[in-house]
């Protein structure tokens, strides 16, 4: 007979999908093969230690920016994959944005997937876009393993002609029908452009340029417009809909009602607008510019009410890095510096601190918003998202009481700007295992297997070969 397991990981307190408890991980071929009290470990069997450390479900991170093809020098697989993989990331789904050609097409994805094998750290899919002119495209992409689709409401922003756009009505219903005729998926980034870009013309006859001025040319009414507009759309055409980055709780409650009323909807949020306020956004600068923007204080406090009852699906990082001159205040002003936020390896640190050590939130609460329920969402739950017999040995091993205060030397990221720069947090992130392999140790050397992460796409050769 041969070992039992190739690896234990022993006395963790492991947050499974209904409860938290001290318990061994049995691992054998890169899948948990048991999960008990004293699983026995025989001769050869490789053992890790976790016996005072939480041990979480790899963290699915459905919303990352990682650029590739064409904009690498903002953020590439390497860089990106490495900074998810040393925040206890297993897996992520990569957006259409900022890679340049943008996934709106086959041969586009063909070109990111190129750009992520035998690169990433970590295990991978690709979302696709939905922008005006390439509604025929959705089907062959869908066909070709994309497990959403994403849209704007509002421009994107950027300088090429070639970059990703916003859709019309048009497109969008157009798009939604489609993508409901194959039992698609499409996420939303939803904010007004007719509000949005007013106001923001108006600040800017006036000269308001500061971060206070481009907090108000983003109001909640912008994301609640866009939101009622899509739900009345999905009510139109049956298309499953996701609404990514949740800023206000006002935009939260409308989905939970739409869902409450059959709708197929979900609804995420992010790590800054759990942990920073508007406030934070003008105090740090543009490392924190993101939109939609950071809201006050009490919608902060709500939307962490609404997480206690259900109401949020996801915790995606809607990590969007770029070089940091286009953060840099000099030559510009706030209002003119890139929106995004580089935060995707804190991700998880900030989830445990803020929720589970300061507020109380029970280990599996935290698992299910970021690693089961995004799994669920974008059809990976066959493999990922639990630790559960049978699933992937995708594990965020985090020592609670390693308090550390990040540094810039601390980020994997190509450009080393974040917003949680000198914060301290209570926990830390020290073992990342994918498909039982150890990918990220803290305490020994930082990635150790660069490059093993795989494409989570049952057509994932068809899309290599074209």
């Amino acid at each position: 007979m041969g070992k039992d397991y190739d690896l234990i990981v022993k006395g963790g307190f492991v947050a499974l999908p209904e409860e938290a408890a001290f318990l061994d991980i049995g691992i054998r071929g890169g899948k948990i093969a048991a999960i008990g009290a004293e699983l026995s470990a025989g001769p050869g069997i490789e053992i890790v230690d976790a016996r005072g450390k939480w041990v979480l479900p790899g963290v699915v991170d459905a919303h990352v920016h990682l650029n590739e093809p064409g904009m690498g020098h903002w953020e590439g697989f390497a860089s990106g994959s490495a900074a998810l993989a040393a925040g206890g990331c297993t897996t992520f789904v990569d957006m259409p944005l900022n890679g340049l050609p943008p996934t709106v097409n086959v041969e586009a994805l063909a070109m990111k997937a190129d750009r992520a094998a035998g690169v990433s750290s970590v295990d991978y899919a690709f979302w696709g876009g939905l922008v005006p002119g390439n509604v025929s495209d959705l089907q062959p992409l869908h066909e070709s393993g994309v497990k959403a689709f994403k849209a704007f409401l509002s421009d994107p922003g950027g300088e090429t002609e070639d970059r990703f756009r916003e859709v019309d009505d048009l497109t969008l219903l157009e798009g939604m029908r489609t993508i409901a005729s194959f039992d698609g998926l499409l996420g939303l980034h939803a904010e007004s452009e007719a509000i949005t870009s007013r106001l923001a013309e108006k600040a800017a006859a006036d000269g308001r340029t500061d971060a206070a001025d481009f907090i108000a040319t983003r109001p909640v009414v912008a994301e609640l417009e866009a939101v009622g507009r899509a739900l009345l759309f999905a009510r139109e055409t049956g298309c499953r809909l996701h609404f990514v980055h949740m800023s206000s709780p006002e935009a939260v409650e409308l989905i939970a009602q739409a869902r409450r009323e059959g709708l197929d909807v979900t609804a995420e949020t992010c790590p800054h607008y759990l942990v920073l306020s508007d406030r934070d956004m003008e105090r740090i600068g543009p490392a924190a510019k993101c939109a939609p923007p950071m809201r006050d204080d009490a919608r902060r406090e709500r939307l962490w009410q609404q997480i206690a009852e259900g109401s949020i699906d996801v915790i995606a990082s809607d990590h969007s890095p770029s070089p940091e001159a286009w953060k840099s205040m000099e030559g510009r002003t706030f209002m003119s510096a890139w929106g995004g936020i580089a935060g995707a390896q804190s991700s998880l640190e900030l989830m445990l601190d803020e929720g589970a050590v300061k507020r109380g939130l029970p280990l599996p609460v935290i698992a299910k918003l970021m690693a089961d329920g995004p799994a669920k969402r974008f059809g990976l739950d066959d493999r990922k998202g639990r630790i559960a017999v049978g699933r992937d040995a995708d594990l965020a091993i985090v020592d609670p009481g390693a308090a550390y205060t990040l540094r810039r030397e601390d980020l994997y990221q190509r450009h080393r700007h974040s917003p949680y720069i000198g914060r301290t947090f209570s926990c830390r992130v020290v073992n990342t295992f994918v498909r039982g392999q150890l990918v990220y140790s803290l305490n020994g050397g930082g990635i150790v297997r660069a490059g093993g992460g795989e494409l989570l796409s049952p057509l994932k050769e068809r899309v290599n070969e074209r």
